[in-house]
């Protein structure tokens, strides 16, 4: 079957639900994984043919996108911060929000590890996104992931080698910590943590291939207790932080002022509310 046959039912079914540039965008990424083509080999080669066999993934990919699974589940892969990630059901997909955190981090600390080697925590690691860009990054870094679920630590595992370094994990629950994870002697200079924190009442704004795919464990709150997680880290790093070390989280947008307010009476202090490029609260860093 011709190739370029199969994008044009692509766009016949796709293209009332996702809109053609990113159903282009679909294409081309299966292309890539399937194939090993980039984007201009079809232009150039509008005739390339495939086999049935090859075929029958690109129309099981298809009947996929059409119940709006997201693509980096079908094809098992996304990039972060440039980096290449697996991704599966048992984590989130990671988000150009959490980069923006990321690259805070980075600009921020990147000075520091020339002098000494940090120690940085992440709380509910899941695909390791966060960890392991800290790690490459961050050159001198020993960071450890910490998650609920070992089906993520697996996957932290799991990227750390595709990106050739080398991460400690830890599981366990920060709401209900062991005496392994209180210890006292367990400092560190930084910890982040992108928690759940979309409350139930917000699901009406997720999209379909968010609420039906991702995990929920990792995604919603109680709406009567949405900073549970965020109280519980604030808790954990009063202990753990080391003195002058920094907290940083990824943030629910609607809730930037009940976060400052939070780690204030946590006496944090240098506070500090980030926007995401989309203008909305969703970063905030304080130091112990």
């Amino acid at each position: 079957m011709i190739l370029k046959d199969i994008l044009g039912a692509y766009h016949k079914e796709l293209d009332e639900y996702y809109g053609k540039e990113e159903v282009n965008s679909f294409f081309n990424l299966l292309m890539q994984h399937h194939l090993n083509l980039n984007r201009f080999y079809l232009v150039l080669n509008p005739q390339y043919m495939i086999s049935i066999e090859k075929k029958r993934f690109f129309f099981e990919a298809l009947k996929q996108l059409k119940l709006h699974k997201p693509i980096q589940y079908i094809i098992g892969k996304t990039e972060f911060f440039g980096l290449p990630f697996e991704v599966n059901e048992h984590t989130l997909i990671p988000r150009p929000e959490t980069e923006e955190l990321v690259s805070w981090i980075i600009d921020s600390q990147s000075k520091t590890t020339e002098k000494k080697q940090l120690k940085i925590l992440d709380i509910g690691a899941g695909s390791g996104c966060i960890t392991v860009t800290l790690a490459k990054h961050l050159i001198n870094s020993k960071v450890t992931a910490l998650d609920v679920s070992k089906a993520a630590l697996s996957m932290v595992k799991q990227n750390a080698d595709l990106n050739d370094i080398t991460v400690d994990c830890i599981h366990d629950t920060i709401l209900n910590p062991s005496d392994f994870l209180c210890n006292t002697s367990l400092k560190y200079d930084i910890i982040v943590s992108n928690p759940p924190y979309v409350r139930h009442l917000e699901k009406a704004e997720i999209q379909p291939n968010i609420l039906e795919y991702e995990p929920h464990l990792a995604l919603f709150v109680d709406d009567h207790n949405p900073l549970q997680f965020y109280k519980s880290i604030c808790e954990f790093s009063k202990i753990n932080l080391v003195d002058g070390g920094v907290l940083y989280f990824e943030i629910n947008e609607y809730l930037g002022n009940e976060m400052i307010a939070l780690m204030t009476a946590f006496n944090f202090k240098s506070i500090e509310l980030k926007k995401d490029m989309f203008g909305k609260d969703r970063m905030i860093k304080g130091v112990k």
